[in-house]
């Protein structure tokens, strides 16, 4: 599939990935890019510099009615929704089990629900017609783990499950799904410090936006922007117990000794 005449939307599009992917759409000759963001002024000045194809709308992706209202907007103005990036997410703060409820209740509706409650929304008319595209942002932490946050980690798994299911249920109804985990990214969540995500170095929104146009051309599922992660993955699933030992010696530099 080619972004090419498409119309296409971008949650979490006023920074970071989801600003790479906006600006990046668009280059490659979406014929609509709407940019969604809980920032609407940050979503209107990105919106305007990609021109006067781009439309920016504010969408909290943790309530389904901005989701719905999101896709109504986009076809009033456009007709349709061809390419859903569903990519908005949080970082939260570090820890395990001891987090508030709140935060955990936040991460599983912007991590998992907002995914939902997207495909809701979308992808009956993808089928519709025949065609789609519809990526999940996820992270390397949802194929492997992540240190720091017990719930990003859950939640960000939880993303890739439901990626999985949409792939396996409607991969051959003409809906093209794509799984984007990477690890370490310069965007204003990493700017404190990447911690262990860090590890194999860090991309630029544009440099993952190359790898997401790369698996949309080759229907691939999986979008890798660190390629290390393949390997990683290889080694857990050959050696779990050995996988989960240095992931230990790995929580143990970056959070201590274990809690």
């Amino acid at each position: 599939m080619q972004a090419v005449g498409k119309i296409a939307v971008v949650t979490g599009g006023a920074s970071g990935i989801g600003e790479g992917l906006a600006r990046r759409l668009a280059a490659d000759g979406a014929r609509g890019v709407v940019v969604a963001d809980l920032d609407l002024a940050r979503a209107q000045a990105v919106a305007t510099d990609i021109g006067p194809q781009a439309l920016a709308l504010r969408c909290d992706v943790s309530r389904e009615a901005d989701i719905q209202a999101l896709v109504a907007a986009t076809c009033e103005r456009f007709g349709q929704v061809d390419i859903f990036c569903s990519n908005a997410g949080i970082l939260g703060r570090p820890g395990g089990f001891e987090l508030e409820d709140p935060l955990w209740d936040s991460m599983w509706q912007i991590h998992l629900m907002a995914h939902v409650w997207a495909a809701r929304a979308v992808v009956p008319g993808m089928v519709a017609r025949g065609e789609g595209f519809f990526l999940v942002t996820a992270s390397a932490a949802g194929l492997l783990n992540i240190v720091e946050s017990a719930p990003y980690a859950v939640t960000k798994h939880a993303a890739v499950g439901f990626a999985e299911w949409l792939r396996i249920g409607y991969g051959r109804r003409g809906v093209r799904v794509a799984c984007l985990c990477p690890q370490g990214v310069d965007t204003a969540m990493t700017r404190g410090g990447a911690g262990s995500a860090g590890h194999d170095g860090m991309l630029t929104p544009a440099q993952v936006a190359e790898e997401v146009m790369q698996t949309m051309r080759e229907e691939r599922f999986l979008a890798l922007p660190h390629p290390s992660v393949a390997q990683y993955m290889q080694a857990k699933v050959q050696d779990y117990d050995r996988w989960l030992g240095g992931m230990q010696k790995l929580y143990a530099q970056h959070m201590g000794p274990a809690r």
